[in-house]
């Protein structure tokens, strides 16, 4: 898959994807691609990559942001680990998307709410590392469920 990719449907999504899409939406395009032969449906949906999210990272220049937040932070200071990490949670999700992402991500949604007029939707936080033997992201990842409408996908 090219950098350049911000959003993927999941239905071309496959295991070689991992690096781009994460774990969870690979497995997803593998699971529609391979299931729909035995009649077995599985929801679409769309994934945005480590591209945009890289790019989300770089506009505004949050992650300079961030990194700056992060040099010199002792890790030992569990409080002041806390507190660094709800700051900079909350510059992540005050953060606009890119103006390209956020077209691409409502164009993902119109086709998806195209089909299915007024569905609810879960959409999940990833990591593209998440599934590797030797790392381990438990409870670090965001899933919400029932979510409807653009504003609240984005």
């Amino acid at each position: 898959m090219r950098d350049q990719v911000r959003v993927v449907p999941f239905e071309r999504l496959r295991m070689t994807d991992v690096e781009s899409v994460g774990g969870k939406n690979a497995s997803l395009g593998e699971m529609i691609s391979q299931l729909a032969e035995a009649g077995i449906r599985v929801p679409g949906g769309f994934a945005t990559t480590a591209a945009a999210f890289r790019e989300f990272l770089a506009h505004g220049r949050l992650g300079e942001r961030i990194n700056a937040r992060l040099a010199g932070l002792d890790v030992d200071d569990v409080a002041e680990l806390a507190r660094a990490g709800a700051e900079i949670r909350r510059w992540v999700a005050d953060a606009p998307l890119p103006a390209a992402l956020e077209s691409e991500v409502g164009d993902a949604f119109a086709r998806l709410d195209a089909a299915s007029p007024g569905a609810t939707y879960a959409v999940r936080s990833s990591a593209t590392a998440e599934d590797l033997p030797e790392a381990s992201f438990a409870g670090q990842q965001e899933t919400f469920l029932n979510i409807s409408g653009l504003e609240n996908i984005i």
